[in-house]
């Protein structure tokens, strides 16, 4: 069956960037000069997919109104003859039909997946985290969508992690069956190094079957006291096999302060409009300065 629907979690309070999320969504947060929110639904539009339902949560609203028309703006910038920025604001309104529902608690990713089972029904669909912004040449969900439909079961994307990291991802015990492809035997929710069954973590990009469901609903809370959707994906291993793809392509931890400034830089120097003057600046930086040293 065609994948046709794609869902992008937004219900986290965003804990680690405050104070700057206490009053607006993480996922409004801009990567260079647009909300990381948008890079997902793009991704999700560039492989192929219309239909967005975006999980969201109390104070979240400024992301429906990202999505929306403003007119108000609208008319100051046609006013004011600006017509390719008036082109770029009325884009975000016509990129996909997008749906919204709220989390009423912060149950974890299962638990927010959980809220999509009316909008996608009895169909496949994919997930997508905003806090993973993956550049690559072909987008990473239509890379995913490939193996699916070798498959037509469920497809995690995953990559390498540093030993030290082990402990915050979800890991796969992975049977390798072609280039870069898994079959998943088994999934640990944030082990240990020693207790890992390899490096493969898992990262925000899932292709789902609808029986996930079932499983989140036989899932018990976890690390955390939340759904974890990589212990309900072990149950469904009860069922159904699973797959995982080492994907092409850089991702960047945008749901890190580290991270997010990391993939800031990066995207900057890559743009032609503003890469080489920021790229000077950089150059012309004193490492040596006691603000710079300033712990």
């Amino acid at each position: 069956m065609k994948v046709k629907k794609a869902v992008v979690t937004a219900a986290g309070l965003g804990t680690r960037f405050l104070p700057a999320t206490k009053a607006q969504p993480k996922e409004m947060l801009p990567l260079v000069d647009k909300p990381l929110i948008q890079y997902a639904v793009e991704e999700a539009v560039a492989s192929g997919i219309k239909q967005v339902l975006i999980i969201t949560a109390l104070g979240k609203h400024s992301i429906e109104d990202h999505f929306d028309y403003n007119v108000e703006l609208e008319r100051a910038l046609e006013k004011k003859g600006d017509r390719k920025a008036l082109e770029r604001v009325r884009k975000i309104a016509e990129v996909a039909a997008i749906a919204y529902t709220r989390q009423k608690e912060q149950l974890g990713l299962g638990h927010a997946v959980l809220m999509a089972r009316e909008l996608t029904g009895d169909e496949p669909f994919v997930v997508i985290l905003p806090d993973d912004i993956v550049d690559s040449d072909v987008p990473c969900i239509k890379q995913m969508l490939e193996v699916y439909e070798r498959f037509s079961s469920c497809v995690i994307a995953v990559e390498r992690v540093k030993r030290e990291d082990i402990k915050s991802y979800g890991i796969i015990d992975p049977e390798p069956i072609g280039e870069r492809v898994y079959r998943v035997r088994r999934l640990v929710e944030k082990p240990s190094p020693e207790e890992a069954p390899s490096n493969l973590g898992i990262v925000g990009r899932y292709i789902l079957t609808p029986a996930v469901f079932d499983a989140l609903d036989r899932t018990p809370r976890g690390k955390g006291g939340e759904i974890q959707l990589t212990d309900a994906l072990q149950i469904l291993l009860e069922k159904e096999a699973i797959y995982a793809y080492e994907f092409e392509g850089t991702r960047y931890d945008a749901g890190t302060p580290p991270g997010y400034l990391r993939a800031s830089v990066e995207h900057a120097l890559r743009r032609p409009d503003i890469g080489p003057q920021f790229r000077e600046y950089l150059r012309s930086l004193d490492l040596s300065k006691s603000w710079v040293k300033r712990k």
